[in-house]
């Protein structure tokens, strides 16, 4: 069957058209290709960064577990700590054991070694302080730590506020109760001589701010009854306080005993001195004496040896010169009787 012109030339652009339509999506696939290469090449670095990231954020992440697995740990093991405490500190004879350590560390702070400066677990009359603080002149000074907190524990470990409120009245109520009790036993009239006053020892700050918040006059009320209630800060500053008096007073005996020695060596230079010209005058009557021996010989010895010389008795040598001594002996000056003066006191 014979082919037409006309067929025969559209078939051949219908050939080049596909060629062409094909041609174009090759090269088309070609160049998404590559750019999907170039793409792939360009955030390649990215892509590794984002993956050392990640890495790193589940290091982090399971030490972070880590730690808080042993901060929880501790925790537990802090409030177990906790709980004992305030479950000793409510036993009277262990809380009184542990305001007794409060207060030797403070006197320590202080500078009142108590070796020298403060007595502990003094007895007198039935009733005993906690601490005796020896003061300048031979007076002393009574302190107590008895001070009952079984209210304040409670109020730390109420779970909600009215039980907390009422534990704090609670815990002003036992302080004031304590402040008139030891008012009563007068350590002062027990330990004499001592200033009419006695120091209440609180072993923390929180404790008096806790009992002023609810009862404000309570500082007042116990000045009346002769208590100083004091805690850790304040104690510190009367201590110190109390160490410059002593200081004071050792300067003062210091001086004293200067003085003493003063005057005593004094009076050892005197009679020093005494002595000192009585040889002097020894000297002199002892220098005179040979001065007069030595005109002796001269006048009297020497010519009768020089005439048996000449007689031909004795040797061919001639007799020896004594020559005299010529100058005085100094006497020293006298030391003239100041009149006495004394150091003034401090």
């Amino acid at each position: 069957m014979a082919i037409s012109g006309g067929t025969f030339a559209a078939g051949i652009v219908v050939a080049l058209a596909l060629g062409m339509a094909f041609a174009a999506v090759w090269f088309r696939a070609r160049a998404a290709t590559a750019a999907a290469r170039e793409a792939a090449d360009s955030t390649r670095p990215i892509a590794d960064t984002l993956a050392r990231i990640e890495t790193h954020i589940r290091d982090i992440e399971a030490q972070r577990q880590h730690m808080m697995g042993g901060i929880e740990q501790q925790l537990g093991a802090l409030s177990k700590e906790t709980v004992a405490l305030s479950q000793a500190l409510r036993v009277p004879n262990a809380r009184g054991r542990w305001g007794e350590l409060t207060l030797r560390r403070v006197a320590e702070l202080a500078g009142m070694v108590p070796y020298c400066d403060f007595y502990e677990q003094q007895a007198g009359a039935g009733q005993r302080p906690d601490m005796l603080v020896r003061l300048p002149g031979g007076r002393t000074l009574a302190v107590d730590a008895k001070v009952p907190l079984a209210a304040y524990l409670d109020a730390e470990a109420a779970t909600d506020a009215p039980s907390r409120e009422a534990a704090l009245t609670r815990h002003a109520q036992q302080v004031n109760r304590h402040v008139v009790q030891l008012s009563g036993r007068e350590y002062w009239a027990q330990f004499q001589p001592a200033p009419e006053m006695v120091v209440l020892f609180l072993a923390g700050d929180h404790f008096l701010a806790a009992a002023l918040e609810r009862d404000p006059d309570l500082l007042d009320r116990a000045l009346a009854k002769k208590i100083l209630i004091a805690t850790p800060m304040t104690f510190i500053s009367v201590l110190k306080g109390v160490a410059y008096g002593w200081r004071q007073e050792k300067l003062a005996k210091n001086a004293e005993e200067l003085r003493r020695i003063g005057a005593e060596f004094y009076d050892r230079l005197r009679a020093f001195a005494e002595v000192y010209a009585d040889s002097g005058r020894h000297l002199a009557r002892a220098l005179e004496s040979y001065n007069r021996s030595a005109g002796s010989w001269d006048a009297r010895v020497l010519p009768s040896l020089r005439r048996m010389s000449e007689l031909g008795a004795g040797g061919g040598q001639d007799p020896p010169q004594i020559p005299p001594v010529d100058g005085a002996v100094r006497e020293p000056q006298g030391i003239g009787r100041r009149p006495e003066t004394r150091l003034p006191e401090a």
